[in-house]
């Protein structure tokens, strides 16, 4: 499933196509997703103006001129691409040529200048709502989020308090999402790794100095992954149907058996299940 750096990619490609932009007309060609998608739908986005183009967590969030958010959620196989724009965007600049529809094409917007946003969704675990824009941090998918791990409220004294006294392993407490919003399993084995400290260990007895380096190094993580457009695994692509490449740069993820990259450290990447989950990680330098 896409995490936070592929969502926040998605969302900065979106933005010139979307931004400040009209809905010219809205097309929802099946009632579901995951789950049904909101009454009258389509009639409710055509013609509206689309304020700000935001993301909470894996969520983007588009705020419209009527008083309504639309929440996008990409799921698993779920992608939007933009077309009739050139790449690198430029306001304005539009081509107006469109590739012909897919099987998997449910939801269509067609923008005031002539670009089309097209969301793709094989499998159908994405998902989209409607919600009044005041009240949308109460939305039952957002309700309970922690802090943004980019955002200015999450540092290290936070994240220590969130973990004091907690017997769980750090990396399980890292994925839950009421401790910290949109970190995946990707992103936190590498924090991880970067961090020096053992997927095993619990939360709770990690030391301040190390917290401040793990804080430290989620920020970075994400941030290198973003300038690298997200981890194309499976089937993530930009909004411009490019490939991410933030895989190239992995130090453990998906490396069982490479040697550790950690200057000095002759160990070997390895690889156990958490709560159902493949952590990477190198028993020598992580402790």
């Amino acid at each position: 499933m896409p995490e936070l750096p592929e969502v926040e990619t998605v969302r900065r490609g979106l933005a010139p196509a979307m931004e400040g932009k009209r809905i010219a007309l809205a097309e929802v060609r099946r009632p579901d997703l995951r789950w049904p998608l909101p009454e009258r739908m389509a009639e409710r986005l055509t013609g509206v103006r689309i304020e700000r183009l935001r993301r909470r967590s894996k969520y983007i969030l588009a705020d419209l001129d009527t008083g309504e958010t639309l929440l996008i959620h990409l799921g698993m196989t779920g992608r939007m691409t933009v077309s009739g724009i050139e790449a690198p965007y430029i306001p304005g600049q539009f081509h107006h040529s469109h590739p012909l529809p897919e099987k998997h094409d449910h939801v269509v917007f067609d923008m005031e200048d002539g670009a089309r946003v097209t969301f793709n969704d094989a499998r159908r675990f994405g998902a989209m709502d409607l919600m009044t824009t005041a009240t949308a941090e109460a939305h039952p998918l957002l309700a309970a989020l922690g802090p943004e791990p980019l955002g200015n409220t999450f540092n290290a004294g936070l994240l220590a308090e969130r973990l004091a006294g907690r017997k769980g392993p750090i990396k399980a407490l890292l994925l839950d999402q009421k401790i910290v919003a949109g970190l995946g399993n990707i992103y936190v084995c590498e924090a991880l790794h970067r961090s020096g400290i053992h997927p095993e260990r619990a939360g709770g007895r990690i030391g301040r100095a190390r917290i401040d380096m793990l804080t430290t190094q989620i920020r970075q993580v994400l941030q290198d992954a973003i300038e690298a457009g997200g981890s194309s695994l499976r089937d993530y692509r930009q909004a411009d149907g490019e490939l991410g490449y933030f895989q190239h740069s992995f130090r453990v993820y998906d490396r069982e058996g490479a040697p550790c990259p950690t200057e000095g450290c002759d160990g070997v990447i390895r690889r156990i299940v958490q709560g159902g989950r493949s952590s990477y990680f190198c028993p020598r330098c992580q402790r």
